[in-house]
């Protein structure tokens, strides 16, 4: 396993309006953003999903990163205990966003989710593929789950074919970010951990295309 630490972070500076980089385009509370798709505003044909308060378009997905979501979302699925599900592109809720992470690990059944969607405290692992979207995974996204104190972050980097794994959580507002991060090539097996205790190892060869 290489411990090389992942490329330096860029200072964490909160979006202070529409930036046209990731494609901000308005401000909005989770309760807003709610109820415009109940009131069918937004529809799951949208592109686009709640960041730090912000709605913006998602980073289009090309064959490539669609195939490592899938590869990832079954492999983890064989290494879950009955007490977990891996997910696919689904929203998860925090305290100013709704995401559509790639791969998430969920505590629970399916159906312990019908009114609601999993929240930071229902989640062990966050997943996000990454090839145009990587500065967005490495800056953003990982501010975003960091700040919700989400346990586990991996980006898995198709440009670089390597994980990415960011533990530790560190939640303080524009400045959120993981303690700890490590990188995992082709050669390497990565620990797949639910609250504090490994349930199997992935191999990233696996996973990668």
């Amino acid at each position: 396993m290489a411990v090389t630490p992942s490329p330096p972070t860029p200072p964490a500076t909160p979006p202070a309006g529409p930036q046209t980089d990731i494609g901000m385009i308005w401000r909005l509370h989770v309760d807003q953003y709610h109820a415009m798709i109940r009131a069918g505003i937004l529809t799951t044909d949208d592109p686009v999903e709640l960041l730090e308060g912000w709605l913006v378009t998602k980073m289009p997905k090309n064959p490539r990163h669609r195939v490592v979501t899938q590869l990832t979302r079954e492999a983890l699925a064989q290494l879950l205990p009955p007490a977990w599900y891996a997910d696919a592109q689904e929203p998860i809720t925090t305290a100013d966003s709704e995401p559509e992470p790639d791969v998430v690990v969920v505590r629970g059944e399916r159906r312990r989710y019908l009114d609601r969607h999993p929240g930071p405290s229902d989640l062990a692992l966050v997943i996000e593929g990454a090839d145009s979207s990587l500065q967005r995974d490495r800056i953003l996204k990982k501010r975003l789950y960091a700040a919700a104190a989400i346990a586990e972050y991996w980006i898995i980097n198709l440009i670089d074919n390597q994980i990415e794994v960011h533990t530790e959580p560190s939640a303080s507002g524009a400045q959120s970010d993981y303690q700890q991060s490590r990188i995992y090539t082709v050669a390497d097996t990565l620990p797949v951990v639910l609250e504090g205790r490994e349930v199997g190892r992935l191999t990233v060869q696996d996973v990668l295309p």
